[in-house]
């Protein structure tokens, strides 16, 4: 495989073009006004969207991240000029003990969770099963799929009936690349696992849903992607082209907001137009 045009996971800094959060365009109306989110992954791409406009809407934001503090900080400058309390947390969702931990630094910050967005993610591009290692596969299920299993168990005793859980599944969940193959599977379980919290937990009126994005422009397509495929990345959409982070934040607000009561166990794609089925 040719080399990444950035190392991974990738900086914003290193991100040519930047990428729009929704920095300048976003406009909240109060559909979280005094909610507490966790959301993983918000230094950068999908998270770091959600997470400035929960906070234009009203939410308070746990930020979690790997260790790309000037990203996350960031982050954390927009929630504070939209006059929410933003707290960094920063470590590797691989580890199930620091899952718990994001979880009690919200609770103990916040007294409870009321939004929970399990976002961050790890791929890698290969064109044989041969160049897949075991530890690159078990790392990808570590972060993507059992990190979401350890922060729900974590969060749902802090959860009071009316909060939410969102997890980001992805268009490959049906539509696998086959270079993508650890990642994709992850995503199709992601979307498996939240229709079964959905049915687990809607009983204490916790809802869960997931959104399936399409191609994304992120730090994560040109660290984890050969030249050629970035080059035409999104191209093979009805739109012809990749969305920016802050057109799927809409998508997290409405099912973070209390609009949604009765969606839950829904998965929304959002992918230009590429059907999922």
């Amino acid at each position: 495989m040719p080399e990444p045009l950035i190392d991974p996971p990738g900086a914003e800094a290193q991100l040519e073009p930047r990428a729009d959060h929704g920095e300048e365009s976003y406009r909240g109306s109060g559909r979280l006004q005094g909610k507490v989110a966790v959301i993983t992954g918000a230094d950068s791409g999908i998270g770091k969207a959600v997470a400035i406009a929960y906070a234009r809407e009203g939410a308070d934001v746990v930020i979690s991240y790997l260790d790309e503090h000037t990203d996350a900080e960031d982050t954390a400058h927009w929630v504070r000029a939209a006059e929410r309390e933003a707290v960094l947390v920063h470590g590797d969702l691989a580890d199930p003990a620091h899952c718990r931990q994001l979880v009690r630094t919200a609770v103990q910050r916040f007294g409870r969770v009321d939004v929970l967005v399990s976002n961050a993610a790890f791929q890698m591009s290969h064109e044989t099963l041969a160049e897949i290692k075991d530890e690159e596969w078990d790392h990808t299920l570590a972060v993507n799929l059992s990190a979401y299993f350890h922060l729900v168990k974590a969060a749902v005793p802090h959860m009071a009936a009316g909060s939410a859980i969102i997890g980001s599944s992805s268009v490959n969940s049906d539509n696998p690349s086959p270079q993508l193959l650890p990642y994709a599977a992850t995503k199709a379980a992601i979307a498996n696992m939240t229709a079964s919290l959905a049915q687990l937990l809607g009983p204490k009126g916790i809802r869960a849903n997931s959104v399936a994005p399409g191609p994304v422009w992120t730090p994560l397509i040109p660290s984890t992607m050969p030249p050629e495929a970035v080059e035409s990345f999104g191209e093979n959409t009805p739109l012809g082209r990749p969305a920016q982070p802050a057109e799927l934040a809409p998508v997290y607000v409405m099912l973070a907001s209390d609009e949604a009561s009765y969606v839950s166990g829904a998965r929304v794609a959002v992918t230009g137009g590429k059907p999922i089925l």
